[in-house]
């Protein structure tokens, strides 16, 4: 096995690049071109946030919702699969009464955190009915959970896992209301200052201090799902700086969310690369790639391609991963890292067996991104995907907070 240092920065095939003639793009572009937007941005090498954001454009950009609505109503396999999986879970009903509280404890003592989450899938879940059938009553299902939650909640806290629920479940809530940003009675602007000042301080906090503890203290999920959060709100809100601070961190970052740290080992001959949790267990490391992936999905989304940073090292971890969950052998290089606040090392010396196989609704996005997006050959993505098809979402993979870690329905949202 071979293994090589961090690759140099390519120059990345952009969104744009690939898409411009779809409908929502080309109008971004305009925009784009109108207030002077330079050739080095339209290419997506630019650092800069976009001189105007696409919306919708976090998980979903008009050119995904179209496609899903129209192979829908046509009937068509795998979009109808998908379609059934979503209207079978109770969580996407539009009699959903949502719970708002105005205090979040996630770890510690009074845990109240799954009121949370449940209500952001069932938002999210009938944001999509609405986009993809145009049924008024999922629509108002949706806004009623929004305006519920903006309307109560002034803290989340806990112990350090108020760091996870911060990320989470801001880049869940952000996704769910950028579906509905258009729609009549939304108060749009109420949900924005719940985000701006419920989540985003504790997501700036934690990667800017990460609890004090060692840099490398917290695994690559922790990063990713704050990083998830403050992308999703600076496109929610229109604020170039704070998806600067995401896609900067995505590139730069000190800590293990950052990719060269994410991805610390690459494979090059086999085309495969390491995921820094994967000596830890397979649940987290597959979790992984649905932070990761939601996170290059929402800034392809606005015209920058991260999944194919750095000479697509993302993929290959997820090739590395969708591997090794089949069943197969992989290559391990040991890892070392620093622990708790005086960074204490600690080694892992072999890849972990624990929760190997576990299926989570992630692989899918990766899946249309790299086989048809990109016509690159990924074949353990695909069989790993294949696995998973239909992908259902939150409340289709058990009650606990695993089960909503990902809002799924990858199948329905990004076939082609």
């Amino acid at each position: 096995m071979s293994r090589t240092s961090p690759h140099p920065q390519h120059v990345e095939v952009s969104r744009r690049g690939l898409l411009k003639n779809a409908g929502g793009l080309t109008a971004a572009l305009t925009a784009a071109l109108a207030v002077g937007a330079s050739a080095t941005a339209l290419t997506g090498t630019a650092e800069a946030a976009p001189a105007t954001f696409t919306h919708p454009g976090m998980l979903h950009a008009y050119g995904e919702l179209n496609r899903a609505k129209v192979r829908v109503a046509a009937g068509d396999d795998p979009w109808l699969s998908g379609w059934n999986r979503l209207t079978a879970n109770s969580h996407s009903a539009s009699t959903w009464t949502p719970r708002p509280q105005a205090t979040i404890i996630r770890g510690g003592t009074g845990e109240n955190y799954g009121i949370l989450y449940n209500d952001i899938h069932a938002a999210y879940q009938n944001a999509l009915r609405w986009k993809i059938a145009g049924t008024t009553a999922n629509g108002d299902a949706a806004v009623r959970i929004l305006n519920a939650w903006s309307s109560t909640l002034t803290t989340v806290t806990g112990n350090a896992d108020r760091f996870l629920a911060a990320g989470i479940y801001g880049y869940q809530f952000a996704n769910a209301a950028e579906l509905m940003r258009d729609y009549s009675g939304f108060d749009l602007n109420r949900f924005k200052t719940m985000m701006l000042n419920v989540f985003y301080p504790l997501n700036n906090q934690f990667l800017n201090n990460h609890n004090d503890a060692c840099i490398t203290n917290y695994w690559a999920n922790w990063d990713l799902c704050t990083m998830n959060s403050i992308l999703a709100i600076g496109i929610l809100c229109d604020d170039g700086t704070k998806y600067d601070q995401a896609v900067n961190y995505f590139k730069n970052g000190a800590g293990n969310g950052a990719i060269r740290n994410a991805v610390p080992f690459v494979y090059e001959d086999q085309g495969l690369a390491q995921w820094q949790e994967s000596g830890r267990d397979q649940g987290h490391t597959v979790m992984g790639m649905g932070m990761m992936g939601a996170f290059c999905e929402m800034a392809w989304s606005q015209g920058e391609d991260l999944y194919g940073y750095d000479n697509n090292r993302f993929m290959k971890s997820a090739q590395y991963v969708a591997k090794y969950n089949l069943g197969e052998d992989v290559p391990f290089t040991t890892y070392r890292w620093g622990s708790g606040q005086n960074c204490a090392q600690q080694t892992h010396t072999v890849i972990s067996s624990a929760s190997r196989g576990q299926l989570r609704p992630v692989w899918d996005i990766l899946h249309y991104h790299y086989a048809r997006r990109r016509g690159l050959s990924v074949p353990y993505i695909t069989r790993m995907a294949e696995s998973v098809r239909p992908e259902g979402g939150g409340g289709d993979y058990g009650p606990n907070s695993g089960g909503f870690d990902q809002l799924g329905f990858g199948t329905l949202m990004y076939a082609k």
